[in-house]
């Protein structure tokens, strides 16, 4: 017996019987051999990981653009946030915390430069439409490997697919996600931005204290304390239920939707957010605009800088507006800013 099969074997013995098991799943859209250490679900977390896309998460807008202060949240400390959150979750319920922590570690593969400013600007102007979800999964299916993809199993790409929610029902049995643990990664990334967007709108002065409403404080008067509250809510709901779904309260719930809606209007739509994602978004369309004229620069900039790969899947090639489309998305904020800086304003002289 393999180790993969004693952890397979240890999982079938102490997890949960609704737990979705490594040996269960329903496999890679391309058939691979099992490995002889690692289970399906721990490769793939190693496969994002390990993955240039992840590595450009840490330069990716979470809230405010470009942050220069060392303690703002970016795209890849939210996600590790809603890691922890959501393996916390899944080891208390039994649930598998390997699927659990692939699906949250790669969920957000696929978001643009400068936040929902830059998911904004190419749903507007990519004809097909743009959501940061299904270019998640295009980034593990496709562009990973220079057009090879990471071939992740079906429950974590499912999970991926199904995370998001926006403003919309967080514990929906028809737009979830089929495991329980992709559900887990869905509420996770609501308890993480609700709070630490919180935390950095009151660091960046957008928010005194005073105005966040006192229905908020009564979950917890900090941080550490309302995800606190949060998270036992959705382990004790979801036993509460016995395991049929992922759950909150409707106490808990109802002030979880008050919070992000509070954050929606009072950041995320803030006069002071919108003026800085006004000039994100003449920068994207910029960029797109002269990238779709010239698709060709787009290799070159790509082999020129840390930003991507020097060979593009060949499939895209022939589709200018995806192949621009992928290059906008794959874009870190630095990189969006330093080329829209070469490209569109004046270049100092050199006189030697």
């Amino acid at each position: 017996m393999t180790i993969r099969e004693q952890t397979e074997e240890i999982e079938r013995r102490t997890l949960h019987p609704k737990a979705c098991l490594s040996s269960h799943s329903k496999g890679r859209l391309k058939p691979e051999k099992e490995g002889e250490i690692r289970t399906c679900f721990q490769r793939d977390r190693d496969r994002i990981i390990h993955s240039k896309a992840f590595r450009r998460l840490k330069h990716k807008t979470q809230v405010f653009l470009a942050p220069r202060g060392d303690h703002y949240r970016t795209r890849l400390t939210h996600t590790l946030e809603v890691s922890q959150i959501a393996r916390t979750i899944a080891r208390a319920l039994r649930l598998n915390e390997d699927l659990t922590e692939a699906i949250a570690l790669g969920h957000d593969l696929g978001h643009t430069p400068f936040g929902h400013a830059g998911e904004n600007v190419l749903r507007e102007i990519y004809l097909r439409g743009f959501n940061h979800y299904e270019q998640s999964l295009r980034v593990v299916d496709f562009l990973e490997r220079n057009g090879q993809g990471l071939n992740l199993t079906h429950e974590v790409r499912d999970g991926i697919l199904k995370h998001s929610k926006g403003r919309g029902e967080v514990f929906s049995t028809s737009l979830g996600a089929e495991t329980l643990e992709g559900q887990i990664v869905r509420v996770s990334d609501v308890i993480a931005y609700v709070n630490h967007d919180l935390d950095d709108a009151l660091r960046a002065g957008v928010l005194k204290k005073s105005a966040i409403p006192s229905m908020f404080l009564k979950v917890g008067e900090n941080q550490s304390k309302r995800i606190d509250t949060m998270v036992k809510d959705v382990i004790y709901a979801s036993i509460g239920a016995g395991l049929k779904e992922i759950r909150m309260s409707k106490e808990i719930k109802k002030i979880t939707y008050a919070l992000r809606d509070f954050l929606y209007e009072n950041i995320y739509e803030s006069d002071v957010t919108k003026r800085e994602f006004k000039k994100a978004k003449k920068i994207l369309l910029d960029l797109y605009n002269y990238y779709l004229k010239h698709p060709d620069e787009i290799f070159s900039a790509s082999a020129d800088s840390s930003h991507g790969e020097k060979e593009i899947p060949k499939e895209v090639i022939g589709d200018k507006n995806r192949l621009v489309c992928d290059f906008i998305a794959g874009m870190t904020d630095r990189f969006a800013l330093m080329l829209y800086e070469k490209l569109f304003l004046p270049q100092p002289w050199m006189v030697l």
